[in-house]
């Protein structure tokens, strides 16, 4: 119940989005898809102010709710590359993407992300990670060579509704081959010297892995 109040109070003092955006985010959950969690809104919106990325590759559009809320809270000039695999979200991703005029900032790749990461060649200041939970693991290795050396990965629901916190043993059979590898994800960006990572308890636990700046060697 404390939990529940304290995120209903955080809700309450953020300002929204735009009108748009709102519409949008309405339509999705009416039609039961799922998108980003308001605090997870609000985070994505500060990183975007901090970070300040100019090219974005988002893994996991659905129907292109979070890429239109980085098109618009992000940089005027940054273009967002995001990858969709499911076809009927892949046809309403690029509806509202025409919708909000943001045909030419957003580029929608249609088809499995592990087809698709290694024939990319563009660095990303900034990648958000929002699909199938079960393949961040096998996609990190491709992630990690796309970021910028300035980068910021973006992971989101990385605590599976706190069942993350559970022994396997503690989980629905059909839960655990997804509960270990999203524990092998975790234990991967927090302990490879190429990230500085931290993990929030936002929406439903975001990981945010920024790459270690080199030191400037001494001449």
């Amino acid at each position: 119940m404390t939990k529940e109040r304290q995120t209903a109070f955080i809700r309450s003092l953020d300002q929204g989005n735009i009108p748009f955006l709102d519409h949008i985010e309405q339509e999705a959950r009416e039609a039961g898809v799922p998108i980003i969690r308001p605090e997870t809104q609000k985070l994505l919106r500060f990183l975007l102010q901090m970070q300040k990325p100019h090219r974005i590759l988002e893994i996991g559009c659905a129907v292109g709710f979070s890429a239109l809320l980085m098109s618009e809270y992000g940089e005027t000039d940054c273009h967002i590359t995001t990858i969709e695999n499911y076809e009927k979200r892949i046809v309403q991703a690029r509806e509202n993407f025409k919708r909000a005029g943001k045909e030419k900032k957003i580029t929608l790749l249609a088809g499995d992300a592990a087809d698709i990461l290694p024939k990319l060649t563009d660095s990303y200041d900034m990648i958000f990670m929002d699909a199938a939970k079960g393949q961040y693991l096998s996609f990190l290795p491709e992630v990690k060579r796309l970021l910028s050396p300035d980068g910021l990965l973006v992971s989101d629901n990385v605590l599976q509704e706190g069942d993350i916190l559970e022994s396997r043993y503690a989980v629905t059979r059909r839960d655990r081959t997804i509960h270990g590898r999203m524990r092998e994800y975790l234990y991967q960006i927090t302990h490879d010297p190429k990230f500085e990572t931290v993990i929030l308890s936002v929406g439903d636990g975001v990981a945010a892995s920024k790459v270690r700046r080199v030191p400037d060697m001494e001449v």
